[in-house]
């Protein structure tokens, strides 16, 4: 037991300065234990509630944190979770190696560096009771892959930097005798249904994901990242034109804090070329740009020498997956999504939350979509 620790060792989720947050790899990785096992998690349930239908109630997410450390050099990190209390799935699971301060290798199942929620997904580092729906129709969180690169600091300008070379996403399924049975993006989702989260993932054309991070500004922090590359299919399948598509994406984010005022907002483009044979082949509707962005603004109304935040927030998001399309398909304006997002988080305890919202949902197209209530409980430790 002597070797075992808990990340909790400087749990920063009522911490708002964006310059020293961490999730929860990051603090792991930056624990005081000089070798051992160290020991965390977080979680959230949900209760969402649209207008005119019946409501649910969830076990969103349970993960379990795992890091080892080696020495000095040499650190395991996993996180194990389990959705809707049936779906197991590890999210990360990776190896790092410290050359020095400002030089850290990395290789295995990684998040991509891309906006802020990817990232950092805690929920006790958010607001809302489920993450933006720019980060699950464009991005799409919580995305990660397998691959291998190199992550640093330099404090002495203010910069971070992130660089990986990933398998991309899955373009398709097939039978293994060259025949293609689905496509596997496209719709509200846009690329989401590519994930392959280190699942036996195929591979054929290595993508690459970078990111930077300036903090040279007291209580900013601003991100740049990128992602270039094409998808991938089966050996079987993969020499047929229109069976994969390229992928070019890039996202900027801010977030900011000062005494009891926060701030956030993101923008993500994804070009996609070769979609007219892509749709063409698979009879699917994948845009050829999507696009969405997000700006939300939040105060806290207690006082801020106590411990406890009670946040009352206002975000609003526009999200369209068919910003762009190729071809003969036709904008489906049901794609083209915005969203008021307004609430309070209050912040009980470090790693602890209690969240309620109220959704107020609209799109380009003339069909309905009903508004929604959601509360939540999230911990995090």
């Amino acid at each position: 037991m002597s070797a075992v620790a808990f990340a909790q060792t400087a749990p920063d989720s009522l911490q708002i300065n964006p310059q020293s947050q961490q999730n929860a790899a990051q603090r792991i990785l930056s624990g005081n234990v000089s070798s051992g096992v160290t020991v965390g998690g977080y979680g959230e349930i949900t209760y969402n509630q649209p207008e005119g239908d019946n409501g649910t109630l969830d076990v969103h997410r349970m993960v379990l944190l795992f890091g080892y450390k080696f020495n000095d050099k040499v650190q395991f990190v996993t996180e194990v979770e389990l959705e809707h209390v049936e779906e197991v799935y590890v999210e990360q699971a990776f190896l790092q190696y410290s050359l020095n301060d400002h030089i850290n290798l990395r290789g295995g199942l990684m998040l991509v560096p891309m906006g802020i929620i990817n990232e950092y997904h805690e929920p006790t580092t958010f607001n809302g009771v489920d993450r933006p729906n720019v980060d699950k129709s464009i991005v799409p969180s919580t995305w990660r892959e397998i691959g291998f690169g190199v992550s640093g600091r330099f404090n002495e300008v203010s910069l971070g930097y992130q660089a990986y070379v990933f398998n991309g996403f899955k373009s398709v399924n097939s039978d293994g005798n060259g025949n293609i049975t689905s496509g596997l993006l496209g719709g509200s989702n846009g690329l989401r249904g590519g994930r392959q989260k280190g699942i036996e993932s195929t591979v054929n054309k290595p993508t690459f994901s970078a990111k930077l991070d300036y903090y040279g500004l007291p209580g900013l922090r601003l991100g740049l990242s990128g992602y270039f590359g094409r998808t991938q299919a089966g050996d079987d399948v993969d020499a047929i034109t229109g069976a994969d598509v390229g992928i070019s994406m890039i996202g900027v984010d801010a977030r900011y804090a000062y005494q009891r005022f926060t701030a956030r907002g993101q923008f993500v483009n994804a070009s996609i070329s070769d979609t007219e044979a892509y749709n063409n082949l698979n009879g699917t509707n994948l845009g050829s740009q999507l696009q969405g962005w997000y700006l939300e603004a939040a105060y806290n109304l207690l006082p801020i020498e106590k411990q406890q935040q009670l946040f009352a927030f206002a975000r609003y998001e526009d999200y369209n997956t068919h910003a762009g399309v190729e071809g003969g398909l036709v904008k489906n304006n049901a794609y083209d999504r915005n969203d008021w997002t307004l609430g309070l988080s209050y912040k009980i305890a470090p790693g602890a939350v209690v969240k309620a919202d109220y959704q107020v949902k609209d799109n380009a197209s003339s069909v309905m979509v009903p508004n929604q209530l959601n509360f939540g409980l999230g911990v995090w430790f």
